[in-house]
């Protein structure tokens, strides 16, 4: 049978991300779940991998599975930070990164394990957060100077529980395109 995948398939395994207009309270326990499950499911997806197959890429000229569990860490912090922000200043501007750049750099060759346990840490703050937001907290406002837009803490939850889900599956399509 002959492989069907597009590069889009690939680069958005669950799908691009796609904001829910008017969340509501199962629509954000849903990203909440997502974001709370990111540690235990990245941790299986990358089980058993070796250096050769961590330093595969998850699709042409894509990053390595190192990469992404590396980006992973950087993304999830920041987004630690926005959240925080957001939930302390009025109305904050963000520091944007340049995730590409960050993926060359020397720490993306280091073992998983290192972002691995930064992942464990993020998350469990992040959770403890999440747990203690109240009704009016999903509605606090934040600006990404690059997009010249605000969002919500609602948006930020939607949009990191779809970058979880996102990137454990590159590994995993991965993993299964290539029988590991």
């Amino acid at each position: 049978m002959a492989d069907t995948t597009t590069a889009d398939d690939l680069r958005y395994p669950v799908g691009r991300f796609r904001p829910h207009a008017s969340p509501d309270r199962s629509h954000r326990a849903a990203a909440i779940a997502d974001i709370a499950a990111l540690p235990g499911k990245i941790r299986a997806a990358v089980a058993g991998l070796d250096d050769r197959q961590l330093d595969t890429p998850y699709r042409p000229d894509g990053w390595t599975i190192r990469q992404v569990v590396h980006h992973v860490a950087d993304s999830h912090m920041n987004a630690l930070i926005r959240l925080k922000l957001a939930l302390t200043e009025d109305g904050p501007v963000i520091k944007p990164y340049d995730e590409n750049a960050w993926s060359t750099r020397a720490d993306m060759r280091l073992p998983i394990d290192v972002s691995l346990a930064i992942i464990d840490g993020v998350h469990r703050r992040w959770d403890a957060l999440n747990a203690a937001l109240t009704e009016a907290d999903f509605e606090r406002p934040w600006t990404h100077p690059e997009h010249g837009k605000t969002f919500t803490i609602d948006w930020l939850l939607q949009n990191y529980g779809w970058h979880s889900r996102h990137h454990v599956a590159h590994i995993t399509a991965l993993r299964a395109r290539q029988n590991w």
